[in-house]
């Protein structure tokens, strides 16, 4: 890996609390525009974590979209593979690539940009190429042992979908997280209530959430997971010889009423005028 002797890492754009809720709305409506224009779906499992992905990529996040090779930068895996399209339209706001790239995608399936994230080697950005849910914990796992391997100061954090943690390899990574006293590594639980046919709880025993990470070692918390000053005020605090584990409570479909809470979207596609609804809701100006 090419080594990195610039300035020193900061946030993309360290953007007001106000400026954050501006910005996720402003994805949302891409995301649902992206979702109609590449036939791609699951815009709901999106929707749901958009203020979670707003505060780490324009708040907290130490990269530089012009040297993405950095070994000491701040890594993010967004482990639920299936909310790429977000991912996507965060990294083309923040600098990664152009915007416009992204609009002229092909979607043909000979593009990068496909219903989840591709190899970092295809896109800037991207830390790990998932989809296959119950593997974003574990890769952070070693880019957070790496990193204390080598004593840097960087942060490592995941975002798992709740129906993920029905995946057993999420608690293999959980307990060796725990035994090795990773205060690195924060996991983030995007806890929409839903997962692909059913609603989480009847799929699988997954409540006590909580109880289940404190009991593997972790620093667990509870929060809204569309409270952006909540949000960011858990995620800065650090935390003492344990890894972190942010229960995140969110609608899946947030902020277009037509879509919350609604599985359908897990697989539907917005029309035209289901886009322009999502727009007047979101008031967010073409």
């Amino acid at each position: 890996m090419q080594r990195y002797n610039g300035p020193a890492m900061k946030p993309v754009c360290d953007k007001t609390l106000q400026d954050l809720k501006v910005t996720a709305a402003e994805l949302r409506l891409r995301i649902i525009e992206y979702s109609a224009s590449s036939r791609t779906p699951h815009v709901a499992s999106c929707l749901s974590c958009v203020d979670i992905l707003t505060i780490y990529y324009f708040h907290l996040l130490k990269i530089d979209p012009k040297h993405p090779q950095n070994e000491t930068r701040d890594r993010f895996v967004l482990s639920k593979g299936h909310a790429a399209p977000a991912l996507f339209q965060v990294l083309a706001m923040a600098g990664f690539f152009s915007e416009e790239r992204l609009a002229n995608a092909k979607h043909d399936g000979t593009d990068v940009f496909g219903e989840h994230p591709p190899a970092p080697q295809y896109l800037s950005g991207i830390e790990a190429a998932t989809g296959s849910l119950g593997h974003g914990l574990p890769i952070a796992l070693g880019f957070a042992l790496a990193s204390k391997k080598n004593n840097w100061s960087n942060r490592i954090d995941v975002l798992i979908g709740d129906g993920e943690s029905n995946e057993g390899t999420t608690w293999e990574a959980a307990m060796l997280a725990g035994s090795q006293k990773l205060e690195n590594l924060t996991v983030v639980t995007d806890f929409n209530k839903w997962q692909a046919t059913d609603r989480s709880q009847a799929v699988m025993q997954i409540d006590p959430l909580i109880d289940k990470w404190r009991s593997f070692g972790w620093d667990a918390v509870e929060v809204d997971g569309h409270d952006i000053v909540a949000l960011s005020d858990i995620l800065q605090k650090p935390t003492i010889s344990r890894p972190r584990a942010v229960i995140a409570h969110t609608v899946k479909g947030k902020g277009v009423s037509f879509m919350e809470d609604d599985n359908n979207w897990h697989y539907k596609i917005p029309t035209d005028k289901e886009i322009n609804d999502a727009k007047l809701e979101l008031r967010v100006l073409s």
